[in-house]
């Protein structure tokens, strides 16, 4: 199968745990762009680099080895061989990640790479312009979201179960912040894509979504 799916979303909405195990199921390459984003955050927040500094990021990004490795199911990203998939999740990653992404040097540069990766096909791209920007001619698109209450109550437990000591509150309002900053940004904003299947997970498990979505896909004869 060297198809292309995407699946976009915004932040709590399951697309993370829907994409991965989606790969899985179709034996296809999981491209996480939204753990590349963060990487690209973490990396220009090391070396200082000014937010705002479009060439120096632009530059940054060139030079930087991003390499993807799976490790059974939970599949973890280097950065210069440096495993740095604990560090791109801390708390300061989420806002900083979603900045750095609104940069148009940053943007080019990551759309290049994630095109070049899906070059021959056969994976499942999950983030937040997949199905618009970055594979517009996808064989399938999948928009997945929730309603804000309960995506904040799955990011709360993410993160306490990583052993922050957060609120709910808190968390909700970095979520809904998130959301209003990656929905207006001016490059590739959030948004379902014309002809994406939009699904509301609010009431839905997992494996429920996993169902829906090879339903869609007229694969329902896949086996567990």
């Amino acid at each position: 199968m060297n198809q292309i799916i995407t699946v976009d979303g915004p932040a709590g909405s399951g697309k993370s745990a829907v994409s991965r195990l989606l790969a899985k199921r179709l034996d296809l390459l999981y491209l996480d762009t939204g753990a590349m984003y963060r990487a690209v955050a973490l990396q220009a927040h090391r070396m200082g680099i000014d937010p705002d500094d479009g060439k120096a990021l632009w530059e940054m990004c060139k030079n930087l080895d991003l390499d993807f490795v799976s490790d059974g199911d939970s599949p973890g990203i280097h950065i210069n061989g440096e495993d740095v998939s604990l560090a791109i999740r801390r708390p300061e990653m989420d806002m900083l990640s979603s900045g750095i992404s609104a940069v148009r040097e940053v943007r080019e540069a990551m759309t290049e790479l994630q095109r070049n990766i899906g070059k021959t096909g056969g994976l499942v791209a999950e983030g937040r312009d997949m199905g618009t920007v970055v594979f517009p001619d996808a064989d399938y698109k999948f928009f997945i979201t929730a309603t804000p209450e309960v995506r904040a109550e799955r990011r709360y437990l993410e993160r306490t179960g990583r052993g922050e000591s957060i609120s709910r509150d808190e968390v909700e309002i970095d979520l809904r912040k998130r959301d209003e900053q990656d929905k207006t940004r001016s490059i590739a904003p959030l948004r379902p894509a014309e002809d994406a299947v939009v699904i509301d997970t609010t009431t839905l498990g997992i494996g429920q979504v996993i169902e829906e979505i090879l339903l869609k896909m007229g694969k329902t004869s896949i086996q567990k």
